[in-house]
């Protein structure tokens, strides 16, 4: 079984030490290394030889925050996921955190149960939103922008199948069920989330979900699958 290497960084040794305590009964992942403030974070990504898969990370941090360093992280190493766990839970710090790179948002009071479903979302999908970041997400993009709507560029831009693709994986779904779901090749599933990848000038399939959510492409409803 391959462990998922996790990075904490948050200013309070007692939380470190509880959610280190929690996430190390779990098989499957292992705890790499602790950081107490953002600089120590960013300055342990730059020389370290083996890069974490998820990084937990809480927002207010001396000497540098949470949102400065998923800044700095995301644009020099997008492969390394980030998940915001903080007591925050503004409109204002989660679409902030988004914009930056964070590929998931959790509150310190969400249960040890969905804190370990979310890693393993994210590792295995690249990001994870439940229903109030989605629509968190979607109302921040209709406010700042007005009303969206699906352009003909949108359509000539992507083809049928790559917008199938595209709404399965903001659907929450993984390359193998997405393979079964329209029943192609996993391959097959890769070459159009890199072509997605490409043609929306997306960094990963975070900003995947953003571009659907944006142009309209996919839809936030009562019924939505998560």
């Amino acid at each position: 079984m391959k462990k998922i290497n996790i990075v904490i960084a948050d200013d309070e040794q007692l939380f470190r030490s509880g959610i280190r305590f929690l996430l190390e009964r779990e098989p499957n992942f292992n705890i790499s290394f602790e950081a107490e403030n953002g600089k120590k974070l960013v300055d342990f990504i730059r020389t370290t030889e083996e890069f974490p898969d998820i990084i937990l990370m809480d927002l207010k941090m001396p000497e540098m925050n949470g949102v400065e360093a998923t800044k700095v992280i995301h644009k020099t190493h997008p492969d390394i996921k980030i998940i915001a766990l903080t007591s925050f839970d503004g409109k204002s710090f989660i679409t902030n955190m988004i914009d930056v790179g964070a590929s998931s948002y959790l509150l310190k009071n969400t249960s040890p149960k969905m804190v370990v479903h979310t890693i393993n979302e994210v590792y295995d999908k690249g990001f994870y939103y439940d229903e109030k970041v989605l629509t968190i997400i979607h109302e921040n993009i209709i406010s700042s922008s007005g009303k969206r709507i699906k352009s003909d560029l949108d359509k000539k831009l992507l083809s049928k199948r790559e917008i199938d693709v595209l709404e399965l994986i903001c659907a929450q779904k993984t390359t193998a069920e997405i393979a079964e779901k329209l029943f192609i090749s996993p391959r097959t599933v890769e070459g159009h989330r890199n072509n997605l990848l490409l043609k929306t000038q997306s960094k990963n399939v975070a900003g995947l979900v953003i571009y659907g959510i944006q142009k309209k492409l996919i839809e936030i409803t009562p019924d939505f699958n998560l």
